[in-house]
């Protein structure tokens, strides 16, 4: 038999199937759904003459299990009280801000943006930059120092405090203070 019409065949009884490890029809039908998704998309690994019925099943069986697994690590919010309050720092002036500090960064001298990159974005303690650049501990340190401050100097910064959310965004990504009346 055509293995795609002996798919088909077999949805009633998957139907009963999934309505016995769910519970609830439409959960079932979504199951069922997926399941023959799956399969129709896998039927090139299916191999003539074994079990049809076996295989989908097995395929249902694993796609409710990979849901369960799914929904035990989500959190339930049907009334949306905790994706209200979620807040994500604003983007465009971070990329805004990335790229100034892209500008910045190529124009230091190269020893100093080498060290400075080494150190910062790659994470290597100063004595695996050292082995890298060639120097002396001490080196890579001062290197680092000097991009460091020649990068604030570009950025025109004065404290570590300007890097993160300004005072536009600062309400948005903190959440709101609580007052309380006292009587």
């Amino acid at each position: 038999m055509n293995p795609r019409k002996e798919l088909l065949e077999h949805i009633p009884n998957m139907r009963a199937f999934a309505m016995s490890l769910c519970g609830a029809a439409d959960k079932a039908d979504d199951l069922v759904q997926e399941a023959l998704m799956k399969a129709w998309s896998n039927l090139d690994s299916y191999q003539d003459g074994t079990n049809m019925r076996a295989w989908l099943f097995t395929i249902l069986r694993n796609a409710f299990y990979s849901e369960l697994r799914k929904r035990r690590r989500e959190v339930p919010d049907s009334d949306g009280a905790m994706a209200a309050q979620l807040a994500a720092h604003p983007e465009q002036g971070g990329h805004m801000d990335f790229r100034d500090f892209r500008k910045a960064l190529d124009q230091l001298p190269a020893d100093q943006k080498e060290a400075l990159v080494l150190i910062g974005a790659s994470g290597m303690s100063y004595e695996e930059a050292a082995e890298i650049c060639g120097c002396a501990v001490g080196t890579v340190k001062s290197r680092v120092n000097r991009a460091r401050q020649r990068l604030a100097e570009i950025l025109t910064l004065e404290s570590a405090s300007e890097y993160g959310p300004d005072a536009t965004a600062q309400p948005i990504v903190s959440p709101p203070s609580v007052t309380r009346s006292v009587a």
